[in-house]
């Protein structure tokens, strides 16, 4: 039987309960990607791409990395914020719990981590309630 061959691990992370004012902050958000590229010894490619929505809308990321890409979308009308990591080879777990409640003052965190690549590709869910 042949290993599964892993192509990449996705985080896929949900952050509720957050500080609405926070979440139209692109400056926080900004620094929120630099946390996790730096922590987890990420390299950026290009031009980061920036939107903030007009008014009380929310803010929408995208950084190119060598290794994929990092995005997120915010949503301050329903205190929540959306992040995607890709990175296509292994990397340490970044503590999203701890870091978005301290840095969005989320009162929830929900993890989905997913092995591409793999024929059994499976979704872990790790996470609930900080």
């Amino acid at each position: 039987m042949n290993t599964p061959m892993i192509v990449g691990t996705e985080w896929l992370v949900e952050a509720k309960g957050c500080n609405e004012n926070l979440l139209r902050d692109e400056e926080v958000l900004r620094r929120t990607f630099a946390s996790i590229i730096k922590d987890l010894g990420l390299k950026t490619i290009g031009k980061d791409i920036w939107h903030k929505f007009p008014g009380e809308g929310g803010v929408t990321g995208l950084v190119a990395l060598s290794e994929s890409h990092l995005a997120c979308h915010t949503y301050p009308e329903y205190n929540i914020a959306t992040f995607n990591l890709y990175c296509c080879k292994s990397r340490p777990e970044w503590d999203w719990k701890k870091n978005l409640q301290e840095m969005l003052e989320a009162k929830e965190i929900s993890i989905t981590k997913i092995e591409r690549g793999s024929e059994n590709t499976k979704a872990q869910k790790a996470g609930g309630e900080v």
